[in-house]
């Protein structure tokens, strides 16, 4: 008979982030949890691996149903050294998260929460990122409790279609008015950089800007849905083939329209 599941819970804000913890605890009643995450914030991240240096880890925590490791790795490198040498057997289900800000739109290409996400969905795992859309100090996750608890029973049971990954991101307002399934806002950040200068007065730059929902009618969009006070849940795929474009582009390498 098999035992209870095996729940893979990583991030990208640190194995002492609140998040992480949060999220652990209130997925706690359905299975065996193991916390595997960076030993500090890896924000940003994405796909990263370490290449060049070697990769350490070490027991934190171990207690009925939780176990909890530091890495010095990335959220990928969590990801995969987890399960490549540690669990033991393939987790049934990764979550990623409690994010500290939000995952919306194409920040889905940057983020270390999503990163490790799609490492477990490349590892064959059910894999959900989970995100709150706020960086303040006193945020609360319940919300993302909640409804990252409703997913994570959906998907233990029902499991996902392979190559597929869920992003769910949370508003941090009083009261949620739902969860909208919806699509990938075509957004990009304005105003990156913030311009400043060292002690030498030489010019430094500081990572900052806003998302700019580039087309804000494009229906069922997670900007939208979470700008209207829903909860954003968009199913993501790992094959970036773009498929409606293969025919045509065989036409033009077939027609010399590109040549070597």
């Amino acid at each position: 008979m098999k035992g209870k599941p095996l729940i893979l819970v990583t991030n990208d804000d640190g194995v002492n982030a609140r998040g992480i913890h949060e999220l652990a605890a209130c997925l706690e009643n359905l299975g065996e949890l193991v916390i595997f995450a960076p030993d500090g914030p890896r924000s940003g991240m994405s796909g990263a691996i370490t290449s060049r240096v070697p990769l350490t880890y070490s027991l934190l925590e171990r207690k009925n149903g939780l176990t909890v490791y530091m890495c010095t790795g990335t959220p990928v490198d969590c990801v995969k050294l987890a399960v490549n040498d540690i669990l033991g057997r393939k987790p049934d289900l990764l979550m990623s998260g409690i994010n500290h800000g939000g995952n919306m739109s194409i920040c889905v290409h940057y983020s270390g929460t999503l990163g490790a996400a799609i490492e477990g969905c490349i590892q064959g795992i059910p894999s959900i990122g989970v995100s709150l859309t706020d960086y303040t100090e006193d945020s609360t996750f319940d919300a993302c409790c909640l409804l990252g608890h409703r997913l994570a029973v959906s998907v233990l049971k029902d499991g996902l279609p392979k190559g597929t990954y869920l992003n769910l991101n949370v508003p941090n307002i009083r009261q949620v008015r739902g969860m909208q399934v919806c699509c990938q806002a075509e957004g990009r950040f304005i105003n990156e950089y913030m311009r400043s200068e060292n002690a030498d007065k030489e010019p430094v730059y500081w990572l900052t800007g806003s998302l700019y929902n580039i087309v804000p009618d494009l229906p069922e969009n997670d900007i939208l849905a979470l700008d209207n006070g829903y909860a954003s849940l968009v199913p993501c795929k790992i094959d970036v083939t773009d498929y409606g474009f293969m025919e045509q582009l065989k036409e033009m390498v077939k027609t010399n329209t590109i040549t070597l």
